[in-house]
């Protein structure tokens, strides 16, 4: 995959990309203890199943996350990252994110209004599919976002929150996507 790092780092929204030495190190600690992420990392670099496939993520912005999104790209995603609390966000796994070509919009400690428009940054990608952790984006494709939910394939989410928030759409007729309650 030709990754253009320069377009990817100007697109996202990070902190201090210097850094970005100390995430890939947290990262490549997280990588060498989960052996059963890093053998499925293995089968998506060969089978490619998420090859031309917007995903965007939404998550605990840390190590163990951080090493699932790069699985995803491994597999041929195009991947939009942002973190689902700005107060779990880890500068440093942000600009390991950012430099190695996966487009991240998070700076812990944000502001409410920074964190929208880190979620409407995510979402501009027209995902196809959605990793939410607590319904945000979910949220938003629903309701301020929509134009960007065309190409949704489908959702997970693994919070109780963002589950309910699902069923009480679905409950009224309004999911307009599956969600995956994880």
């Amino acid at each position: 995959m030709n990754i253009d790092k320069q377009s990817i780092a100007q697109k996202s929204i990070y902190k201090d990309l210097s850094l970005a030495k100390e995430g890939h190190r947290k990262i490549a600690w997280v990588k060498r203890h989960m052996p059963i992420l890093h053998a499925i990392e293995e089968r998506f670099q060969k089978e490619q199943p998420f090859k031309g496939k917007r995903i965007a993520l939404s998550i605990h912005l840390e190590a163990k996350t951080a090493y699932l999104a790069q699985v995803l790209a491994n597999g041929g995603a195009e991947l939009h990252v942002t973190g689902s609390n700005p107060f779990s966000t880890k500068d440093e796994v942000v600009a390991a994110l950012v430099d190695g070509g996966i487009a991240t919009y998070a700076i812990h400690g944000a502001s409410k209004e920074a964190y929208e428009d880190f979620l409407k940054a995510t979402l501009k990608s027209a995902p196809h599919i959605i990793i939410d952790d607590g319904g945000d984006l979910v949220h938003e494709l629903h309701e301020d976002l929509s134009d960007y939910a065309a190409h949704v394939i489908g959702a997970c989410e693994e919070t109780t929150s963002g589950v309910l928030r699902a069923q009480a759409r679905q409950k009224s007729g309004v999911l307009n996507f599956p969600v995956l309650a994880i």
